[in-house]
Formats: C-alpha cells, sequence, structure tokens
C-alpha cells in the first residue's frame, strides 16, 4: 500500500510548525508603529557600510569566498591564533543550528536556563532532542543564574549547555567563576555574546576557550552593531572544534555583501561607540524615568532592552503590551514555562524620541 507522504517524515518534526516573528510581521506591515520589540538597532548603519553594501552589491553575480579576511579580523579582535577560530553563519541562528547538528542526536538533551533566547529550544527539538530549562531565581527584584541547579541537570544524556551572556530578556551577566564551574564538566558548553558590545568585550568569556576546549562562544552583528537585516553571526572556538563544527554549514552560507559590509562594521569603531553610547543612556533614561512608579519592578540591563515585571503592581504584562499598541507602540511579551510572568513585558531601546513615547505612554497606564 502506498504511504502517505506525512509518514515519511521524521516522528520528531511531525508536530512543528513554520517560526513566525508575529510582531515583526506586524511592523512591517504597519510601519507606523514603533518598532520597540525585536532587539534591534535603532540606528541605521554607518554611511561606510552603505558605501561597501554598494560597492559589493554590483558584483553580487559571483560566489563569495570563505570569508578569510573578517574571519581574519575577528579572530585577531578576540585573541585568537586566525581563520580556524571563526565560523561565520547567516546571523547567530545559523550558528545555534550547526552547533547542535555537531553534538546532538534524537533524545539527547540541550540544558538552558529560563527565561532566554527561544532558538536554543528550536534547533534542539528540531533535532528530536529534549530542551531542559532550569528557572533562574527571581529574588529581590532582579533574576539570577542558578548553576547549582543547572549541574544538578546534566546526566548522561546532556550533549550541550547554553547561556546567554548577558541574558536575553533580563539583561544581567553569570559571574565568571560560574562559567569556570560549568566549563570545567568538559559537556560542550555555549556562551551567547549576542549583546556583549553594550558592556564591552572585557565582559566577554573568550578567554575560556584557550583552557577549555569545549567552550564555544556565539556572537552577531545583529544588536550593537545595527546589521539585523544582513545575517551575520560568528562563533569562537578551539581550532579543532570550530572546523568540525564549520563541516555542517551550508556552502556559501553567507553572501558577499554580508561578509564584506560586516567587516566594515567592525572596523568602524567610531561607529560601534556611538550606538553603544546612544543605547547605554537610553537604558539608563528608561530604567530612571520608570523607577519611581509604585510596585513596578524595573530589571537592570546590560543589553539594549527592559524587562519589566507590572505584577508588584497589581498590573498584567499582556494589558499593558495592549495599550502600548493602541498607542503605537509594538512590545513584547515574555514566556517561561517555570516562572509566573503574568506582569512581565520588554522593551527595545529606539529612537529618543520613541523612548520619550514610551516612557510617556507607561506613565499614563499607570496613572489611569
Amino acid at each position: 500500500m502506498k504511504k502517505s507522504i506525512k509518514e515519511y517524515f521524521v516522528p520528531w518534526i511531525k508536530p512543528l510548525k513554520m517560526y513566525v516573528s508575529n510582531h515583526i510581521d506586524l511592523a512591517w506591515k504597519k510601519p507606523s508603529l514603533h518598532r520597540m520589540m525585536s532587539n534591534e538597532n535603532p540606528i541605521p548603519p554607518s554611511a561606510k557600510v552603505l558605501k561597501t553594501i554598494k560597492k559589493y552589491s554590483a558584483i553580487a553575480n559571483r560566489y563569495p569566498d570563505q570569508g578569510i579576511v573578517i574571519r581574519s579580523k575577528i579572530a585577531k579582535m578576540n585573541g585568537l591564533d586566525g581563520p580556524e577560530n571563526v565560523v561565520l553563519g547567516n546571523g547567530s541562528s545559523e550558528i545555534f543550528d550547526m552547533i547542535y547538528r555537531s553534538f546532538l542526536q534524537p533524545g539527547d538533551q540541550v540544558i538552558q536556563q529560563t527565561p532566554c533566547f527561544g532558538i536554543y529550544k528550536l534547533r534542539t527539538v528540531l533535532l528530536g532532542g529534549e530542551i531542559v530549562s532550569v528557572p533562574m531565581i527571581y529574588k529581590n527584584n532582579k533574576m539570577f543564574y542558578d548553576v547549582d541547579a543547572i549541574l544538578r541537570a546534566t546526566t548522561d544524556k546532556t550533549k550541550a549547555i547554553t547561556i546567554a551572556n548577558p541574558n536575553n530578556p533580563t539583561g544581567d551577566f553569570m559571574e565568571t567563576g560560574d562559567f569556570v564551574r560549568l566549563a570545567k564538566t568538559g559537556i560542550p558548553f555555549v556562551i551567547d555574546e549576542a549583546y556583549i558590545e553594550y558592556a564591552g568585550l572585557k565582559k566577554s568569556q573568550v578567554a575560556l576557550i584557550k583552557k577549555y576546549k569545549n567552550v564555544i562562544i556565539t556572537r552577531t552583528l545583529s544588536k550593537a552593531y545595527g546589521l539585523a537585516g544582513l545575517r551575520l553571526g560568528y562563533l569562537l572556538a578551539d581550532k579543532e572544534v570550530a572546523m568540525k563544527i564549520a563541516a555542517t554549514l551550508l556552502p556559501w552560507n553567507v553572501g558577499t555583501i554580508t561578509m564584506w559590509a560586516a567587516l566594515t562594521a567592525l572596523e568602524d569603531k567610531k561607529s560601534l561607540g556611538k550606538r553603544v553610547k546612544f543605547n547605554n543612556e537610553q537604558v539608563a533614561f528608561i530604567e530612571k524615568s520608570l523607577s519611581k512608579i509604585p510596585g513596578l519592578v524595573v530589571f537592570p540591563s546590560s543589553a539594549n532592552y527592559v524587562l519589566f515585571d507590572a505584577a508588584p503592581a497589581g498590573k498584567n504584562g499582556k494589558e499593558i503590551i495592549e495599550f502600548c499598541q493602541k498607542k503605537g507602540i509594538i512590545l513584547r511579551a515574555i514566556s517561561s514555562s517555570k516562572h509566573k510572568i503574568e506582569g512581565w513585558f520588554r522593551v527595545t531601546i529606539g529612537s529618543k524620541k520613541e523612548n520619550q513615547l514610551f516612557v510617556k505612554t507607561i506613565k499614563e497606564f499607570f496613572s489611569k
């Protein structure tokens, strides 16, 4: 008897659906709305980057090379030996896909702290793996990594531990000593540093790579560098580890325009400094402006977003998001199966006017 096409799909993919970012689709559909939901950079690419994009778009008929120049630049920036310590991806999302493909078989586990970036679970489940979520500790209006609980959660099935540093959406860093404790397990240890530039590379854990071969650092140019639409991420690792993971990448996975525009952005330190300064000033503005609202918890952030908990003030995060959208602002809801999050919502740093509008709108909501 002829089988249905559905029977040919691997079992673990059958319940899965295409990932759709409804909030991003909404922003493109209604450009008048303020995009304060996706941790994008509000400052457009610099003139230097735009010039590079124009230059290489003229030869878009040619296949890209293996990115030796930009990989060498990234390696040098991070005190590593050379391009073989670096793997490029179509955003850090593809980097996570490559990493997990390298280590996971169906039934294997990836440990994450929660709340965190959703891509870890998405790529793990796609490969037939299981995500193990260890809740962060919510105490004294702050979130703390629970490294003891992460270590207790490790089993023979654990094939990767993934920690965001700083964490998305809580915006906080984990202590350096805790990274060492996790690195010493020997389990592939992935440290997601998507937002590290806002605090500076001095906060990076890249030095652990030279001591622990199981440590892998991931980064992106979507945030502080403001190139979310060009899609470039990368990983840093021991040469042997990086080149084995590189065996999983699709040939020509990063385009010529993207690579050279990204290289220009990396070399344009003045532009990066401008973006970081603006962002950190605006984070401070939002935190200070809203910290006086009784009961509203403002989580300190080292990234380009701020997380709030309105529950102690007797308010619902969903209601706040809906109210802001009526005022023209798109915010982001937060999900975590391990926490009660009725009051949680997150804002992305926008332009100066957008941040002022956000503060005004939140104050208006709480004055009702």
